[in-house]
């Protein structure tokens, strides 16, 4: 059994490398966040400002654990609402440092977001500007061997010296919220940017990799429970690009708006166990995810931890000391 899981590792790890590495490559690279109803502006930027303060979301993702050069992302973003000439917007910066394969990838963009209020709800639309940096570990590369054929590590789809390269990236978004649901649509790397991959700025020769666009649909709600202090946080997203689709489901039950537990499910890849806890200003997350598809041959999981903290924004001469706890949607 242990000889057959490294076979299938190995295979797959090849196959990955092989694929990703062509030329010309469409690739979807957006994390899978199992937490995307908290981190909202990971996928759409027309999120930022959604709270009256400064909100700060830190994610940390380690897929398929035990599986070698298995993807890990860790996630950074910030934003506030803003108010210009009367109009009202969102600001927001977000970073991304992600390996998955031999591939590195630093994504960081700035988000903008212009609201309009009516009554309780409020509709924003968002942009996000950034740059997407890529650098691929040529050097850690191992091919399969097929019997004694040693051509296999002479395939020039695969480069000899690490390379990496960096290119304008931007997603947009339109994001619809109440003190009830929310829902949004956004569209990451709208410009399907494409990275040329070199050894050098200089060097001639160089590998493309070119990033798809994907298309992302996401609702919620908070659903209280009359007479109790329970509430039902369901959730939903569907994405998108032209090489695949997607969709996962996640509900949450909440006590007291201080425990949280929760289950989820993401179509043909995974299910999810949920729990959080809210401790004042800042909100606690971990998610589990166990694998459906044939890769749990290979992996006990993917691990996943969510934290949030919310700094209300108060006037100054209206109680400078003042906060008050988020409240998660």
């Amino acid at each position: 059994m242990t000889v057959m899981l490294i076979d299938i590792k190995r295979l797959l790890v090849a196959v990955t490398l092989i694929v990703a590495v062509s030329l010309g490559m469409k690739a979807q690279v957006d994390a899978a966040m199992s937490h995307f109803w908290v981190g909202k502006s990971y996928y759409n930027p027309a999120v930022a400002g959604e709270l009256n303060g400064i909100n700060i979301n830190l994610g940390s993702r380690m897929q398929w654990v035990d599986f070698k050069n298995a993807p890990m992302n860790f996630y950074l973003a910030t934003d506030m609402p803003y108010k210009l000439l009367s109009q009202r917007f969102g600001v927001g910066l977000k970073a991304e440092f992600e390996r998955i394969g031999l591939f590195t990838n630093t994504r960081i963009g700035a988000q903008l977001a212009w609201k309009k209020r009516f009554g309780r709800h409020t509709l924003s639309v968002g942009i996000q500007p950034g740059i997407f940096s890529q650098t691929f570990r040529a050097k850690e590369a191992i091919t399969p061997e097929v019997g004694d054929d040693e051509s296999q590590g002479n395939d020039e789809a695969i480069p000899k010296q690490d390379v990496s390269g960096t290119s304008f990236d931007a997603n947009v978004g339109v994001f619809f919220s109440s003190p009830r649901y929310w829902a949004g649509f956004s569209v990451t790397h709208v410009t399907s940017p494409s990275i040329e991959l070199k050894q050098s700025r200089e060097a001639i020769d160089y590998y493309e990799f070119n990033v798809s666009r994907s298309y992302y649909f996401m609702g919620g709600g908070n659903i209280p429970i009359n007479n109790t202090l329970f509430e039902i946080q369901p959730s939903a997203m569907f994405a998108m690009s032209s090489k695949f689709w997607t969709a996962q489901v996640a509900a949450t039950l909440r006590y007291n708006r201080t425990l949280s537990i929760g289950a989820g499910y993401r179509y043909k890849d995974a299910v999810t166990a949920f729990i959080g806890v809210n401790l004042k200003d800042a909100y606690i997350g971990y998610a589990y995810d166990y694998p459906v598809s044939a890769i749990s041959k290979a992996t006990f999981g993917s691990h996943e931890v969510f934290v949030t903290y919310f700094v209300k924004l108060v006037k100054p001469e209206k109680n400078k000391n003042k906060q008050k706890s988020v409240r998660l949607m």
